[in-house]
């Protein structure tokens, strides 16, 4: 027996405690890996062997349990494919798993250390760091609005007509500040150019009917003015004995040149659609819905499961700005880790493999959340209790051949 192989025992025992050590010293740090220790024999000539080495130190990316923050930049990737793609002030490019983010004085968003997270710009392909987004989203013009109602089959002709009469009693002409003459109102916001909102009446006005059909009118004013289209102002609602809608049968074209009020914003110029609105005897009921809103504020930026990155507005509204972008390498084990929870690529690694989360393999988001260490504390107490025998071992061997050497030296 010879003291090499117990030396290189110590040696190789206090490495393993040194990588369980880090193991528990990290088992609250997020996105942390925890490492094993792997030996190999030794042999040069030797029939028994010189004893044992540490052939590498590998990390076990297996994933670690996820927890909410509440953070709005936090974000964890909730699986084992994907690492978060980072750059550093030079430049340079790593790699990590801890997801604790909040945006520097510049607004891009970065870990502790300063790594700038990366991700695709809206519509391209181009990695760029990810920037809270600033200012105001701009406003949407009103395009469309639907208008779905119930008319009373059983209501009055409106304007005091009365046909059965002799003579006949004609309608009295609309006017918007007579309610006699129309049947219901439905007040609508619409929104201009510049995003500045405008009341839209419509105006339901019962007339004549057929024995197979009933005729209703629907009057138009944007901020009480009449607007220049359709038959200046108004359009005609049919129904059949069943209470469907069979005219109009495409939307109303509303145009108004004169905007109301003193900014500059361009023409109104929207369609009024009243697909699936009815005629049945009961109450006037109604739904609606645009698609213009004002201009709004951000207030704040949320991860969406596949990495999209979705600005919100004080309008109600909301804008993707981009989208993440995850990393995964053939051989992560290959991987050079640099501390700070990061890693570099290296020749063993294998070139990166760029991906949307949710795609090309990759793991999705989970906002408001991060990855906590994948240390198991009790197997680490457990590992280091046999590392610590495999030490006295080893320190029982030197010992042993300290002994034999003794009773050879004293032998006469």
């Amino acid at each position: 027996m010879g003291f090499g192989q117990g030396l290189s025992g110590l040696n190789a025992a206090a490495q393993n405690l040194d990588v369980i050590g880090n193991n528990i010293a990290n088992s609250g740090t997020v996105g942390f890996k925890a490492g094993t220790a792997s030996f190999a024999d030794v042999y040069a000539s030797s029939r028994v062997g010189l004893g044992t080495q540490v052939a590498s130190i590998n990390q076990r990316f297996t994933i670690g349990s996820v927890s909410n923050t509440g953070n709005q930049f936090d974000m964890a990737i909730d699986g084992a494919s994907g690492l978060f793609r980072v750059t550093d002030p030079s430049g340079s490019v790593l790699y990590t798993r801890n997801g604790q983010f909040s945006p520097d004085k510049d607004g891009y968003l970065v870990n502790a250390q300063g790594h700038r997270l990366t991700g695709y710009e809206e519509g391209g392909t181009n990695l760029v760091p990810i920037r809270v987004p600033t200012g105001n989203i701009a406003p949407a013009a009103t395009g469309v609005v639907t208008s779905k109602v119930n008319v009373d089959a059983n209501a009055p002709l409106a304007g005091g007509a009365d046909p059965s009469a002799t003579p006949p009693v004609p309608a009295a002409t609309f006017d918007p500040a007579v309610p006699s003459t129309y049947t219901h109102s439905l007040p609508i916001n619409v929104y201009d150019s510049l995003g500045n909102s405008h009341q839209m009446m419509q105006y339901f006005a019962k007339r004549e009917g057929t024995a197979t059909s009933s005729t209703w009118d629907v009057y138009y004013r944007i901020g009480g003015q009449t607007v220049s289209a359709p038959l200046d102002g108004a359009t005609q609602m049919t129904f059949d004995q069943g209470g469907r809608l069979t005219a109009p049968t495409t939307p109303v074209a509303v145009q108004m040149t004169a905007v109301p009020g003193a900014s500059p914003a361009e023409a109104l110029n929207f369609t009024v659609d009243y697909a699936d609105s009815t005629q049945f005897g009961g109450d006037f009921a109604f739904s609606f819905g645009q698609d213009g809103y004002p201009t709004g504020e951000y207030a704040s930026m949320a991860i969406a499961a596949d990495g999209s990155i979705v600005a919100s507005y004080t309008n109600g509204e909301t804008q993707t700005m981009g989208s993440l972008v995850l990393v995964d390498f053939a051989n992560v084990q290959g991987l050079q880790p640099v501390g700070g929870n990061a890693w570099v690529e290296t020749s063993t690694s294998g070139q990166p493999i760029l991906g949307r989360p949710g795609s090309n393999g990759m793991a999705r988001i989970k906002g408001q959340a991060v990855e906590e260490s994948n240390v198991d504390m009790s197997q680490e107490l457990v590992n280091m209790i046999i590392a610590q025998r495999t030490y006295q071992a080893n320190a029982q061997t030197i010992k042993t051949q300290d002994q034999i050497m003794q009773t050879l030296i004293s032998m006469r």
